[in-house]
């Protein structure tokens, strides 16, 4: 039998897309429905290229068998082909250009002029001809399997507490983790990271960006680092810099998720498919613009990219190439990273194909639901992007969770009394108006009161206003709808009524957070009362304003066990994490599921939600029939539970409710001392008047 030279290219297949070892070589395939030409350059250690050419063509995709060549390699591709800038065609093989599929990536841009793929004017200058290779990152050919990322947990939405965290801000200052492992994914998979987050009783950890990205030319150019990540590069590779070793960051992160899943901890990702590094026109060539720029970004005329993304381009969600990449990718992280969701990146654009109109049922977001796999992880959308018409919370398909903004803001608002009941009623009871009408569970709900991307929670009582200055844009980015309240002093203050005060408040927004119906979202070191000196907008601090300070003072310590306190309070009491909406079903005790009262002890009225002056409500959860389920399917019964919250400035007096609905009312928890212990202990009867103190949370159990 004949023998093929080593040199010799064979015609392999055009999927599954990527770089794969097969046949005693790396198969590589990569789409470009514009080329012409298409060549592999593997790269030696010494930065030497070897380029072969694809010469197969199968169904826009160019692919090829290259023999010998093993894992570890590094690679890239040069497209030849059409350069028009007016129709949006910008393939250039002076650019080297990283593959969509790697499943490692390594470096950087080292040189900001030698990736731009354009001379002078970027919509009517020539191509450049400055080669990039030595400038850009590399792909690199991965080793197939790895670490056994373990069992995942599947806790039920109803369960789950989800954590937002960022891989390195976590643990860089963590003292009981090795400097060496400090801000990666095995430091996050270290015994003390694990531990905490298990006594604090968090179900569910949520990550900042990590699949590849690389720092905007913008901040390059001034010295700066994007911290937070959305600026993705690769979407299959784990970002490497969150590695402790270099080319060690698949196996890193599979044994970060293992050791998570060791402890009964789930692990979603926040992926950013709504854009990618290249920005606008103006931007980059490193991938996938050099491909073929209109089969992956929506385009207007004269060749200019749409952005309602606020980062110069936007994914075409209507793409095949774009579909394809996407649930690929999605699929690579489920199944062989061991990732068991995900929270998706300004998610409205992902159903908004050509730039227009929101439709839940794209293809792209039907692609994403209806497969196989997919479909049984954890899907979050941000119901957002970056103009008027991509808000579209309440507005996604039944199989999606959404991050509700709705929530946030009221909650904020009533604790600063600034609204009144009416919204607020919605909001603790799982937000029905938004989600009821589609098929899903108040679960869907992912309600939170910070995150990323805001003040933190100790900020959010502590200033007014954003504090940006050392981001190096005059304060001018982040929002400046904070709807904070510095309870009388900007910032630091030493006035212990003051710092009383805002305690207290930080006690009454995550009390309401966490015994409110729906999924409670955290953000990580709120717990600790974590500052980042008012700064909302931290995205490029890759510093100490940003990482976790574990070195937590008496706040900090105090705040920690309420919280834990909380916590555990949620996770014994399935009365307050229904998974179905409040009907106002007659329950076995006689009782409507769910009771709404005034301070006098009646029932709100009609008329009474809209009074605009309205700052105390009671909220009566019957738990004899709460249509929650042991694992095995079984319902389960509770305590019946009254909260009453008062977020008026004086104290006020309130009737407990008639007896129908129980024979004792025992304080439970109570926001006016540090730990949440009540103040008043005991037992109070049907009828009975109680004092609830200024601006105040009080949780009482009516056992069963």
């Amino acid at each position: 039998m004949a023998t093929r030279p080593e040199s010799e290219v064979l015609a392999g297949r055009p999927f599954p897309l990527g770089a794969h070892a097969e046949a005693g070589g790396v198969r590589f395939a990569v789409t470009s429905h514009v080329a012409d030409a298409v060549e592999v350059c593997l790269i030696d250690d010494d930065g030497a290229e070897k380029r072969v050419e694809l010469t197969e063509r199968t169904f826009g995709v160019w692919h090829g068998l290259v023999p010998g060549v093993m894992p570890g390699q590094r690679y890239g591709f040069r497209v030849h082909g059409p350069y028009d800038a007016g129709r949006g065609l910008r393939c250039n093989p002076a650019k080297l250009l990283v593959d969509p599929y790697a499943r490692q990536i390594e470096g950087g841009i080292t040189d900001l002029n030698a990736v731009l793929g354009y001379v002078g004017d970027p919509m009517h200058g020539p191509p450049s001809a400055v080669d990039s290779l030595g400038s850009v990152p590399l792909s690199v050919v991965s080793s197939p399997g790895g670490v056994d990322t373990g069992v995942k947990p599947e806790v039920p939405f109803e369960e789950a507490v989800i954590y937002e965290m960022h891989v390195k801000g976590f643990t860089k200052n963590h003292p009981e983790i090795p400097e060496k492992l400090r801000g990666t994914y095995l430091g996050l998979a270290h015994p003390a990271a694990i531990e905490h987050l298990t006594r604090l009783g968090v179900t569910t950890v949520e990550l900042l960006p990590v699949q590849a990205f690389l720092d905007e030319p913008s901040l390059l150019s001034r010295g700066a680092r994007n911290y937070w990540g959305y600026s993705p590069l690769g979407y299959c590779a784990p970002h490497a810099a969150y590695a402790s070793e270099p080319g060690r960051e698949i196996q890193e992160f599979r044994t970060m998720v293992a050791a998570l899943h060791a402890a009964n901890i789930e692990v979603l990702i926040d992926v950013v498919y709504n854009h990618t590094c290249e920005g606008g026109p103006d931007g980059p060539t490193v991938s996938f613009r050099g491909y073929d720029a209109p089969g992956y970004y929506l385009h207007a005329g004269g060749g200019s990219t749409v952005d309602i993304t606020g980062c110069g381009n936007t994914l075409d969600a209507g793409s095949p190439q774009v579909v394809r990449l996407v649930t690929d990718s999605l699929r690579y992280w489920a199944d062989e990273m061991g990732v068991d969701g995900f929270r998706f990146d300004l998610a409205s654009t992902m159903g908004r194909p050509g730039g227009g109109f929101f439709d839940r049922d794209s293809a792209l977001l039907t692609a994403i639901t209806t497969d196989p796999v997919l479909c049984r992880s954890k899907l979050i959308a941000e119901p957002w992007d970056a103009t008027g018409d991509g808000y579209r919370v309440g507005d996604f398909g039944v199989q999606w969770a959404e991050w509700n903004g709705r929530y946030r803001d009221t909650v904020r608002d009533f604790w600063r009394g600034h609204t009144s009941v009416r919204d607020l009623a919605y909001r603790l009871s799982g937000s029905s108006d938004l989600y009821a009408d589609d098929l899903r569970r108040p679960w869907q709900s992912i309600n939170f009161i910070t995150a990323h991307d805001g003040f933190t929670l100790r900020d959010l009582v502590s200033y007014n206003d954003k504090h940006n200055d050392e981001n190096g844009e005059e304060n001018r980015d982040g929002t400046n709808d904070n709807r904070s309240w510095n309870c009388g002093a900007e910032g630091e203050t030493t006035d212990p009524e003051i710092l009383s005060l805002r305690a207290k408040q930080a006690r009454n927004l995550l009390a309401t957070l966490l015994l409110s119906t729906g999924t409670p979202m955290m953000t990580a070191g709120d717990e600790m009362w974590r500052t980042q000196g008012g700064n909302n907008n931290p995205y490029c601090l890759d510093n100490r304003v940003s990482w976790v300070d574990w070195t937590t003072g008496d706040a900090g310590k105090a705040l920690l066990g309420f919280t834990q306190r909380l916590i555990e309070l949620r996770a014994s009491s399935p009365a307050l994490r229904q998974p179905e909406f409040f009907e106002g079903r007659t329950t076995p005790s006689g009782n409507p599921d769910l009771v709404w009262f005034r301070p006098d002890g009646q029932e709100m009225a009609e008329t009474d939600w809209f009074d605009e002056g309205r700052r105390t409500l009671g909220m009566f959860i019957d738990g004899s029939n709460c249509l929650s389920r042991t694992r095995e399917g079984e319902l389960v019964s509770d305590d019946s539970w009254l909260m009453l919250m008062h977020a008026g400035a004086e104290e006020i007096s309130v009737t407990l409710p008639h007896e129908r609905y129980g024979p004792a009312y025992e304080p439970y928890l109570d926001t006016t001392t540090a730990d949440g212990s009540p103040a008043n202990p005991g037992s109070f009867a049907p009828r009975e008047k109680v004092t609830v103190a200024a601006r105040s949370l009080l949780v009482l159990r009516l056992p069963r």
